[in-house]
C-alpha cells in the first residue's frame, strides 16, 4: 500500500535540489557562516515579501517571540494575551521574558484569538497581545487592533503559520507593531534547519530586535544593552531565498489542494476549514474536525494515510502550565477544538490524485 505522509519534505527537495546545491557550495566557499550577505539579503528580500520596512533574521520562531516581546518592553510583572490553542512556542516565548501569560478562548471560526474574550482579560497589567495566525488563517485583526490601540496595549503578531497569508490585500507581519515568523521545515517558508524572523515598520523595534539578537552589540565585544545569542546563520539564509522565490507559487497551490478537498468533502460530516470573507489563507495545515477523531484517524492510516494533529492539548490542560489556575471547562472552543481536530495532508508537492484518495477515505467513514 502506498503511503501519503502527512508531510513530505524530501519531494520540496528534489525539485531544488540544484538550486539549493549552488547556494551550498557558494556559502561553504565564501567563508562567512554567521550574520553575513546571506542573511542580509534575505532580510531584505522577506521585509519587502510582507510588506514591512525591517525584517531580522533569528535563530528559530520561538526566538523571534521572545525578542518581539523584549523590544516592546515586555517582562516580569506584565501581562501578555494568548489563545490556549497554539502551538506550545507561543506562551513559552512569555514565560522565557518574565512575563505571564493570560490564557483565552479562541472562536471556533477561524481557530483563532476570539476578540470578545480578549475584552474580558484585559487588566492593569496588561502589556500585549499575541493573535495567532492558525493553520495559515488570519487572526480576526480590526477588532484587536482596534482594541489594543484604545488601551495602549501592544499587539504582536505570531505568524510562525501563515508566510504570505493576507487581511484585505494586506500580508500579515504588517498588520501590527511587529510580528514574529518562524522557518522551521514545516512551514509554507521553512529551511533545513531552525530559523526565524522578526518583521517591523518600526525603526527603533528594528534597531532593538538587532541589538538582542547578538548580545547588545552595535560595536563588537562592546554590549550597549543586554542581549542573547539568536543569530540566523548564512546557509539556511541562502536556502530560504532559494525559497522564497517559489513561495507565491506554492501558496496557490495549498489553495487549490484545499479547494479540491472542500469540494470532495462538502456535505460531509467533517467540518471543513475556516473561508471567512476578508482573508486570503495560505493553508500552512488543511485543518477538519470529527467528532469521533481519533477513529477517524486510525480508519485513514489504516488506509496508508497519515495524519496529525494540531494541538491535541490546549496549552492550559498541560502539566507544565497548571500554575496558570486554568483547568478544564474554562475556555471551551479550545478544549473543543483540541479533541476534535485533524490536519489531513497538505504540501505543495500533494498530487490531486492524492487529495482524492484522501478524500475518498473520509467520506466512506463518514
Amino acid at each position: 500500500m502506498e503511503i501519503i505522509p502527512a508531510f513530505d519534505i524530501t519531494r520540496q527537495y528534489q525539485t531544488l535540489r540544484h538550486e539549493l546545491d549552488e547556494v551550498f557550495a557558494r556559502v561553504m566557499a565564501g567563508g562567512s557562516y554567521i550574520l553575513g550577505e546571506e542573511v542580509k539579503t534575505f532580510e531584505k528580500e522577506f521585509a519587502e515579501y510582507c510588506g514591512a520596512s525591517y525584517a531580522i533574521g533569528v535563530a528559530s520562531g520561538t526566538d523571534a517571540l521572545i525578542l518581539s516581546l523584549l523590544a516592546c518592553g515586555v517582562g516580569a510583572g506584565d501581562e501578555v494575551i494568548a489563545p490556549s490553542h497554539t502551538a506550545v512556542a507561543t506562551i513559552a516565548a512569555v514565560e522565557l521574558t518574565g512575563a505571564r501569560p493570560v490564557l483565552v478562548d479562541i472562536d471556533l471560526a477561524r481557530y483563532t484569538l476570539d476578540p470578545e474574550q480578549i475584552a474580558h482579560a484585559i487588566t492593569e497589567r496588561t502589556r500585549a497581545i499575541i493573535p495567532v495566525h492558525l493553520y495559515g488563517c488570519p487572526a480576526d485583526m480590526n477588532p484587536i487592533l482596534e482594541m489594543a490601540a484604545k488601551k495602549k496595549i501592544t499587539v504582536i503578531e505570531d505568524a510562525s503559520q501563515a508566510h504570505g497569508a493576507s487581511i484585505r490585500g494586506t500580508r500579515v507581519g504588517s498588520l501590527s507593531e511587529i510580528a514574529a515568523f518562524s522557518f522551521y521545515p514545516t512551514k509554507n517558508l521553512g529551511a533545513f534547519g531552525d530559523g526565524g524572523a522578526v518583521v517591523t515598520n518600526d525603526p527603533a523595534l528594528a534597531e532593538k530586535v538587532q541589538l538582542l539578537r547578538q548580545y547588545g552589540w552595535k560595536q563588537r565585544y562592546i554590549s550597549q544593552i543586554k542581549g542573547m545569542n539568536s543569530r540566523l546563520d548564512e546557509l539556511q539564509a541562502g536556502f530560504l531565498r532559494v525559497k522564497l522565490r517559489h513561495l507565491e507559487e506554492w501558496n496557490q497551490r495549498r489553495r487549490h489542494l484545499a479547494s479540491l478537498y472542500i469540494d470532495l468533502l462538502s456535505g460531509s460530516d467533517v467540518t471543513l476549514p475556516p473561508q471567512p470573507a476578508d482573508v486570503e489563507p495560505v493553508f500552512h495545515q488543511f485543518v477538519i474536525r470529527h467528532p469521533k477523531r481519533d477513529a477517524f484517524r486510525e480508519t485513514l492510516r489504516a488506509q496508508g494515510i497519515h495524519t496529525l494533529i494540531h494541538y491535541p492539548h490546549p496549552v492550559h490542560l498541560q502539566p507544565g502550565y497548571v500554575n496558570l489556575g486554568l483547568g478544564r471547562g474554562n475556555l471551551p472552543n479550545s478544549e473543543k477544538a483540541a479533541d476534535e481536530v485533524l490536519s489531513l495532508p497538505m504540501y505543495p508537492e500533494l498530487t490531486e490524485d492524492e487529495v482524492r484518495r484522501v478524500a475518498d477515505a473520509c467520506l466512506k467513514f463518514s
